[in-house]
């Protein structure tokens, strides 16, 4: 998986000033949000826990062989901080620490169920050799390639976006000869996000949404923005590829499918959309209380380990992008963040910019708690806009673990250019057809549990 020259040999110069303007972004958005009262220390009217969180991002940006320690470092600074400073919102000292990772377990216990157990599930996919059966199908020109997104956007519909992204970064592996040029990354990652936009089963914010009372039809409309982004990112992408390297041919004559461990795909997928669905539907009130989506996928995985064993091997490489996505996380739940700008189109399309840096997760549960936000505008730019930069969603930080070159955030914005257009081409023509729709705030469960911290949160 070797970039071509001119991707790997970008001037550094030019990979840091994009790094710079993507902390820039974060700092430039942080002074509209309204800061917890009491009046935290700021520097230029911003609060240092946020220009800590901003210098930990353009380290990531730019250090981007060394990710994990510079996510951890800017989180020991900001805890460091807090413990001595500002407090936590439950609380001064250790007690709050305490009280607000009790808080956080669920959302972070079950993330790291599901990256850990997907990429075991990825490699039994590719163990199938399905991937390798799969280029019988697909168009052997640049066409192949944008079929492949279009199937990773309907996964994402129905699975979790991990999973859709993981699945579709095998499939490339395979009948792309194991070349993939970073723009196409930028592209599947996109793909799972926009899939799962309009779909309460398919990505974080709209989980959110459903576990708080928002009927699933109110977020369907984000597919009028998602379909036209799909299309504005696959066509560029999908020539990138092929450009690059092309689809293969045909498959190897000899293919013989592995289908016991299709099956065992089969049932990890299945438990976990029936566990999503059921608790959601029938048991939100236990959400907050224990991570079920990745139990179930380890479950699942456990149960059928007797008929192919997972390749447990790809566990310390997949615990370490985990370990670093969940820092980021807990950071991004550590910032002093209260309320939203007013609830209007313009601030929901810059919400999309800023969950390119920052997690999307405090962003929903505040724009719950708030109101006056159209769910479809506003999950498809929660959502969606993630995917501009590698870190911006869990699904990019589990494809950048099988594309290391993809941990570039100059190069992922150099060559992922057409993923921000599309954001911005889906959201406009969203906004021209349906227009804003506004709603007021969710009354369906106590406004306690829709705080920035709310536990109930399945999936990132």
């Amino acid at each position: 998986m070797h970039q071509d020259g001119r991707a790997q040999g970008a001037p550094a110069r030019a990979a840091a000033l994009r790094a710079r303007c993507a902390a820039l972004l974060v700092l430039a958005a942080f002074p509209h949000f309204s800061a917890a009262a009491g009046a935290p220390p700021h520097v230029v009217g911003i609060p240092v826990e946020f220009i800590l969180f901003a210098l930990t991002l353009l380290g990531v940006a730019l250090f981007h062989d060394r990710t994990l320690a510079v996510a951890l470092t800017g989180l020991a600074l900001i805890l460091g901080y807090k413990l001595g400073v500002t407090g936590f919102r439950e609380g001064a000292g250790l007690y709050g620490l305490g009280q607000h990772l009790l808080h956080e377990w669920v959302i972070l216990a079950n993330l790291l169920g599901l990256l850990l157990g997907f990429a075991l599930l990825a490699k039994h996919f590719e163990d199938s050799r399905v991937p390798k059966e799969l280029s019988r199908f697909l168009p052997d020109d640049w066409k192949g390639g944008f079929v492949l997104l279009v199937m990773i956007f309907v996964l994402s519909s129905f699975l979790d976006n991990i999973a859709a992204a993981m699945i579709g970064g095998t499939i490339a592996l395979s009948v792309f000869r194991g070349r993939v040029h970073i723009g196409y990354v930028a592209a599947i990652v996109a793909a799972a996000n926009a899939g799962g936009a309009g779909s309460v089963l398919g990505d974080t914010t709209t989980t959110m949404m459903w576990i708080a009372g928002v009927p699933p039809a109110d977020v369907l409309h984000a597919y009028a923005a998602a379909g036209i982004a799909l299309v504005v990112f696959g066509i560029p992408a999908a020539l990138q590829q092929h450009r690059y390297s092309p689809i293969v041919e045909h498959a190897p004559s000899a293919v013989r499918i592995d289908w016991t461990r299709v099956a065992i795909v089969a049932i990890i997928l299945g438990a976990a959309i029936l566990v999503n669905v059921v608790v959601n539907l029938r048991y939100a009130h236990l959400s907050d209380a224990f991570p079920f989506l990745g139990a179930s996928v380890w479950a699942a995985l456990l149960a059928t380990a007797a008929w192919r064993m997972p390749d447990w091997r790809l566990l310390p490489a997949a615990f370490r992008g985990s370990l670093f996505l969940l820092s980021l996380i807990l950071c991004a739940s550590l910032m002093p963040v209260e309320k939203l700008p007013a609830a209007s189109w313009p601030s929901a399309l810059g919400l999309g910019f800023v969950s390119a840096v920052f997690d999307n997760i405090p962003l929903t549960a505040l724009a719950l708690k708030q109101g006056g936000y159209d769910w479809g505008v506003l999950a498809y730019a929660v959502g969606f806009g993630g995917s501009m930069i590698w870190f911006g969603s869990s699904a990019g930080v589990a494809v950048a673990s099988m594309f290391p070159e993809a941990k570039s955030v100059g190069l992922w914005l150099r060559h992922g250019w057409h993923v921000a257009l599309a954001y911005v081409i889906g959201f406009f023509v969203m906004l021209a057809v349906l227009g804003w729709q506004p709603h007021e705030p969710v009354k369906s469960r106590p406004a306690a549990l829709l705080a920035p911290g709310d536990p109930s949160i399945l999936q990132r």
